[in-house]
């Protein structure tokens, strides 16, 4: 296997990425040197954007802010915490956001970790549960169909909350797209409307950008194809599959 450097460097070239891929480990301990979250956070999801330059360790009142998130990642909850996702799920039943019946859909992490570790995937100091990916429509493409390669089948386009992804992910050991929520995209100035997250199990990260790197070159020569078809035939001519392909060898 290559190095978690290797890989993330294979992934943001293939994938001409602007955020760098995020590793995230579930443990029950902090890896030696992995420094300890300080500061104020006002969601879970923040730790994705936070990971994006630096390797931390979170604990469960690092994220006690965020009742969902400590829900999804079946963390150590306070009564506070529990309090807030009461509350904070009866709004949503009003809202029919969150009806009584769907909060059984949610992705539940199936074990216990004592701390989350986060970072850039380059950095990760030990071998990550879940990458997690920002990407583009295009991106996702080629995401998809590696995802469609190596498991045969493709990821859920999973909603609210964003969190949810992560135990998705970890879980069923496939991928899986998170389309994000409102609350993620109010949290992370990287969540942008035009940008989705893409979720890989870490014991299959190195095969999917092998695949990544494999299909973004194949997308490349094919979109130079499909380019020269479509001038030819608005220029009123029809041609076979093999002189577009003489067409795109001629044109380099």
């Amino acid at each position: 296997m290559r190095s978690y450097s290797e890989i993330a460097q294979s992934l943001t070239e293939s994938l001409k990425l602007t955020q760098p891929p995020v590793a995230v480990c579930l443990t029950n301990d902090v890896p030696e040197g992995v420094e300890k979250w300080t500061g104020h956070a006002p969601a879970g999801c923040r730790f994705w954007q936070e990971a994006g330059t630096r390797v931390f360790a979170t604990s469960s009142t690092d994220h006690g802010l965020c009742a969902i998130g400590l829900y999804t990642h079946n963390l150590d909850m306070s009564p506070e915490a529990n309090a807030d996702l009461g509350d904070a799920l009866k709004v949503f039943a009003d809202l029919t956001y969150v009806r009584e019946q769907d909060v059984a859909t949610i992705p539940v992490l199936s074990s216990k970790p004592a701390h989350v570790v986060y970072g850039p995937l380059e950095q990760i100091p030990r071998a990550p549960d879940v990458v997690l990916l920002f990407v583009q429509a295009g991106q996702t493409l080629i995401l998809s169909e590696a995802s469609q390669q190596l498991e045969a089948g493709l990821p859920p386009a999973m909603g609210r909350p964003a969190c949810a992804v992560i135990p998705q992910a970890r879980n069923t050991g496939r991928s899986a797209l998170s389309l994000g929520c409102c609350g993620a995209r109010a949290y992370l100035d990287v969540l942008t409307d035009d940008v989705a997250l893409y979720a890989v199990p870490g014991v299959s990260i190195d095969a999917f950008a092998e695949r990544v790197a494999a299909l973004a070159g194949a997308n490349d020569i094919l979109a130079k194809f499909h380019q020269i078809r479509r001038r030819d035939v608005e220029a009123g001519k029809s041609p076979t599959v093999k002189e577009s392909l003489a067409a795109l060898q001629a044109a380099g």
